[in-house]
């Protein structure tokens, strides 16, 4: 009577199906191994951990169906390969007959380690992404997470049944070489292939449907590894020195003794830290202790100047004898007007400013591959006007380039 038993109660809800409006809305994303498992010669091994597996990384578009995929050797599911295969999904394609690319507006992606990572919402947050992630199983009643995301499963069960297959007569021995195997596939075969519902292929939808304002444009990679940055308090020690896991990096003398915030990037080989707001960097490993008899001071910093300042003031301070006989002694206020500290909304707050102008004339002398001292009067004004415009890393370097490149030409043809 009241068809209660257990297959009933144990039935799934209906399921609703749903479908973004415009090409790039929402990206489906998901990890799965690959059939293969193995390749013969994989670009890294960790000999603590085996042999990796050959792991499949996809993006499926929610409303076309069109999908990217790539080939990596992994120990698990980690944050760095995760976001190194994003950004290859989000930039333009080496192929002119790929035109998938631009920053989605939202991923969709399981609730695993990789949505579980700072860097990962932090790098999502810089570039303007929402994530959403499945409820985990069990968490929903009876209604289960598969069929949530069965738009990027689907791709995998279609690479491995109609490509992979393809490897029990030919295996890629490298990692290379399997995704330009893979890659051809999905050009010419798969995304080329009709739509789920429309009259059209899945490239074509895409295409299609793209959102009335346009793509979103990536940023670049060297942007993308600032973003890729886990912040880490620590504490410097009184030689200016920092060690993370086992490598010691040389900071700033003022940072000594110190509590800073440091930054290190998943893919960076350098370390930046923030301290009193400001952000100094990039900074090297260096090598031990400086031996006995060669010991050498370190540069005068910030702090010590202003300790050296104040005590130089202090010498000068005087008390007048009216202050003690009890007369009205009335301080003014400076007619000076202060300037108020102001962060300005702009593009190049996410550039790397070197942190003073002999940082950079540093920079723009190893750029050089020669000392400064060596340039003609031309050159060294030039270079001066350079920083004393900005010190934004990028326009120092290319104006520079752009200069010596430009002379070098023109000394050709006077010759």
């Amino acid at each position: 009577r009241w068809l209660l038993n257990q297959s009933r109660l144990l039935r799934q809800p209906p399921a609703v199906r749903f479908q973004a409006e415009h090409s790039n809305d929402c990206w489906q994303f998901d990890l799965s191994p690959s059939d293969l498992k193995h390749i013969e010669k994989p670009e890294w091994i960790d000999l603590s951990k085996g042999e990796p597996t050959l792991m499949l990384f996809s993006v499926v578009d929610d409303r076309s169906g069109v999908a990217y995929q790539e080939y990596h050797c992994v120990y698990g599911e980690d944050a760095e390969t995760a976001l190194r295969f994003l950004f290859n999904a989000m930039v333009p394609k080496a192929d002119p007959t790929f035109p998938f690319q631009g920053r989605p507006k939202m991923i969709y992606l399981d609730n695993g380690p990789v949505a579980k990572r700072r860097v990962f919402q932090n790098v999502m947050q810089a570039l303007g992404i929402e994530w959403q992630t499945h409820i985990p199983a069990g968490k929903d009643g009876t209604r289960t997470t598969a069929r949530s995301k069965g738009k990027v499963e689907r791709p995998f069960r279609t690479v491995k049944e109609a490509h992979e297959t393809l490897y029990h007569f030919h295996k890629p021995e490298t990692e290379v070489q399997a995704n330009e195997w893979l890659m051809r596939y999905l050009v010419r075969t798969y995304n080329v292939q009709c739509h789920r519902c429309e009259p059209h292929s899945r490239i074509e939808d895409w295409l299609a449907n793209l959102p009335a304002e346009g793509l979103r444009e990536m940023c670049t990679w060297e942007q993308f590894c600032r973003f890729a940055r886990e912040p880490e308090r620590r504490k410097v020690g009184t030689d200016a020195r920092v060690t993370i896991e086992g490598t010691t990096f040389e900071v700033e003398p003022d940072m000594a003794g110190e509590s800073v915030v440091l930054l290190w990037g998943l893919f960076d080989n350098e370390l930046y830290a923030e301290f009193n707001g400001e952000r100094f960097g990039p900074f090297y490993p260096v090598s031990g202790p400086i031996p006995l008899h060669r010991y050498r001071a370190f540069r005068r910093g910030k702090a010590d100047e202003r300790s050296e300042r104040i005590r130089s003031l202090a010498d000068q301070l005087g008390l007048p004898i009216a202050a003690l006989a009890g007369n009205d002694v009335r301080l003014t206020p400076s007619a000076v007007p202060v300037e108020l500290p102001r962060l300005p909304f702009d593009a190049e707050a996410h550039e790397y400013h070197f942190p003073s102008v002999i940082a950079a004339k540093l920079a723009v002398a190893n750029e050089l591959a020669q000392p400064l001292a060596k340039l003609s009067k031309e050159d060294l004004a030039f270079i001066h006007q350079v920083v004393s415009e900005t010190l934004i890393r990028r326009v120092v370097l290319e104006r520079v380039r752009s200069y010596f490149r430009n002379k070098k030409t023109g000394d050709e043809h006077a010759g």
